[in-house]
This record gives C-alpha cells, structure tokens and sequence, in this order.
C-alpha cells in the first residue's frame, strides 16, 4: 500500500534558500488516522453541545454574566488536536484534517434534519420527542455554519503560524509556537463563531455577546496554555514512535552536517 505523505524539505536542496530544519511525518502512519478520528469526534461533539446557551450567574460586584455554550468543554481539544496534526505530519495534512472534520459536521447536521422531518409516532410521547428533536437539534446547523466560518479561519491561521516558525526553527522552539498560534487562531475563531452562533443559544444583547465572546477567547486560550505541556509530550513522543519522522530526521541532520 503506498503512504500519503507531506513533501519534506528534505527534498529541497540546500542551495535553494528554504530551511532543511522542517520535517513531517508520512500521512500513512496509524496515528495520523487516529488523531483525525479524534478531531472530528471533538467537532461533532462540539457542534451539538454549542447548540445550548450555558449561564454559571454573575460576578458579584462587577456584574459580569458568565455566559457560554454546552459545547465549551470540548472545542479546545480541537485546536489540540491541530496543533499536533501539523507539527507532526504538516500544514497539508492539517487542512485534509479540518477539510474532512467539517464534511462529516456537515452531513451530520443535515442528517438531523432528515431525522426531525420524518413523522414521528402520532401517541404524546410520540410527539414530546420530535418536540424535543427539534429544540436540541434544530439550531445546529447554525453552530456548524460558525464552526464552519470560525474553525476554519482560526484553525488556518493556527496551522500557518505552526508550520511557518518550524520551517524557521526546525525541531527547536515547539512550546513558542504552540504558545503563538494559539492566541492567535482562538481569537479570531471566537469572534466569528460567536458572532454568528449567538443567534442558536439565545443571545440576544450586545453586552451577552460580549461576555460570551470574551468568557470564550479567555476559556479556549487559557486551557491550550494549560495543556501545553502534555501536549508537547505528546508531540515529542510521537515523533520519537513514527520512523518516517526518524527517517527524515535523520536525512536533515545528516544535510546538516
């Protein structure tokens, strides 16, 4: 069977102006299919879960309503997930992996209007469910549409700064960019996700908006830091697993020697 893989920079020349210090694993390898797995469960997950409008009350004093989505819990993971989808395997590989979490958010989301179409048993509880369906899943479509919007332009930008600063630094510098592509791809994932899935949680003030913008940037952002170091261990450990990596690892360095 013949492996994907992402053109290492190894097959550049040196004379050619482009660091040699980049390397990426082959798309073939089984984590790369466990960890797209992964992320399109996340953003499934997330989708269904956003749907619902979260408040924890105000702040005492300050007046700020802690408001956010059922889904807040699980988003993070997917920017995760991206960031190590591109550190290990490349941008190319990390946009087949956003490229298919959407597809599959997208064909799940109409498969739930097929089912809240369909007739339902004409008894109460019969009714009482499909009044359900369609409160629940109903306004997915709009989450997926943010998702959509938001993911794909933050997780874009999370990929890019990834990518760029290895193809500068090579294996040195993982915490940084981890640290910069985070701040960066959350802020602008969340101000278009909540600007267009307010509508679905019931938002109806500029100050919810706000807040939620705010409380979700702060939460998303905050928790990608916290997770940092298992997430470069993570990292770290996979590329010592995956022999493609090592291979090409070791194509560098002896470049580089």
């Amino acid at each position: 069977m013949t492996s994907h893989s992402t053109s290492p920079t190894t097959e550049t020349p040196p004379h050619s102006g482009r660091p040699v210090g980049a390397v990426y694993a082959d798309r073939g390898s089984s984590h790369f299919d466990i960890l797209l797995a992964a992320m399109v469960t996340v953003v499934i997950l997330s989708g269904i879960g956003a749907a619902k409008g979260v408040s924890f009350g105000t702040i005492p004093g300050i007046g700020f309503e802690v408001i956010t989505d059922g889904g807040f819990f699980l988003f993070p993971l997917a920017y995760v997930l991206g960031d190590i989808i591109t550190e290990l395997y490349g941008p190319r590989a990390a946009r087949r992996a956003i490229f298919t979490s959407f597809v599959v958010s997208v064909l799940a989301s109409v498969s739930y209007h097929v089912i809240i179409a369909l007739p339902p048993f004409p008894d109460e509880y019969g009714l009482a469910k499909q009044a359900a369906l369609e409160v629940a899943l109903g306004p997915v479509w709009i989450v997926v549409l943010a998702g959509l919007a938001g993911f794909l332009a933050g997780q874009t930008l999370n990929s890019q700064v990834v990518s760029r600063m290895k193809n500068r630094m090579g294996e040195r510098g993982l915490v940084g960019r981890l640290l910069t592509s985070s701040g960066l791809g959350e802020l602008v994932d969340t101000i278009i996700f909540c600007s267009i899935a307010s509508v679905a949680i019931g938002i109806t003030t500029l100050e919810q908006w706000f807040e939620y913008t705010l409380l979700g940037f702060l939460y998303k952002v905050l928790v990608q830091y916290a997770m940092i170091p298992v997430t470069s261990a993570v990292i770290r450990w996979l590329k010592r697993t995956d022999p493609t990596y090592q291979r090409r690892l070791a194509e560098v360095q002896r470049l580089d020697g």
